[in-house]
């Protein structure tokens, strides 16, 4: 580990209910940031609320944080997370060209679902977040049985490559240390251009799937708020948290 981030923590379970909720218990205690990977989950969860399906040798970690600059900025780290992600797994053999991002925070292996990502903050009573947790899950040994995805579902992809939990978290951890100091030093215009660069069907027609309605439009950017952009037959939309379908 002689790259890990310094002043960071890393914890490592067998087992756990899940590792957000184990985050959220430590969050009140810790001195500092800290990694907590679980090799096995009883409760695992994903975006909305959702069961995250965790085969044995999936990574699974929440990264439990106090974060720098303004309440705007924090949502902003699924995008340095997914950067993160991407760094870590071309680091430990993934093809870059097989890589994608899809918006607000999936990383696809050659059009599949490799990775999820979830933010979580606990706050202070007055607006404010005292902590953040960024939960991150990788399909590295297997992919989950279809059978257990939503319709319209981006289908889930395994890396296929011998590496073990502790191993990816130890490439992972210094990845977005880079990309946490980026977005901190120079605001989230460099995070921003380097995801697009990288973003799964910009410029394609997409489905964006909110709790009220259903918006249909070509996927034109990411704004400075991290919004997607869709132009749609009724002019730009800009969504700010959707499920997107392909």
């Amino acid at each position: 580990m002689a790259d890990w981030p310094d002043g960071v923590g890393r914890r490592v379970l067998t087992q756990t209910d899940s590792t957000m909720a184990e985050a959220a218990r430590l969050a009140p205690d810790l001195s500092g940031p800290e990694w907590i990977l679980a090799l096995s989950q009883s409760s695992a969860k994903g975006r909305r609320g959702r069961a995250w399906s965790m085969p044995r040798g999936n990574f699974a970690a929440s990264l439990v944080m106090r974060p720098d600059g303004p309440v705007e900025q924090i949502a902003l780290r699924s995008f340095v997370a997914a950067l993160a992600l991407r760094d870590a797994l071309i680091a430990t053999g993934a093809e870059p060209e097989s890589l994608s991002l899809k918006w607000p925070n999936d990383v696809l292996h050659y059009g599949g679902k490799l990775a999820g990502i979830l933010l979580e903050s606990l706050g202070d009573g007055r607006g404010g977040v005292v902590h953040l947790i960024i939960g991150i899950g990788v399909n590295l040994a297997q992919a989950p049985e279809t059978a257990e995805l939503e319709p319209r579902a981006v289908p889930p992809v395994a890396l296929g490559r011998a590496i073990s939990p502790e191993a990816f978290l130890d490439v992972l951890a210094p990845a977005f240390a880079a990309r946490e100091a980026s977005l901190v030093t120079y605001g989230f215009g460099p995070t921003r251009t380097e995801w697009l660069a990288h973003a799964a069907r910009l410029g394609e027609v997409i489905t964006a799937r909110l709790p009220s309605e259903e918006i249909t439009g070509t996927f034109q950017d990411v704004d400075e708020t991290g919004n997607l952009i869709l132009e749609t037959p009724k002019g730009r939309r800009a969504i700010s948290a959707a499920d997107i379908h392909f």
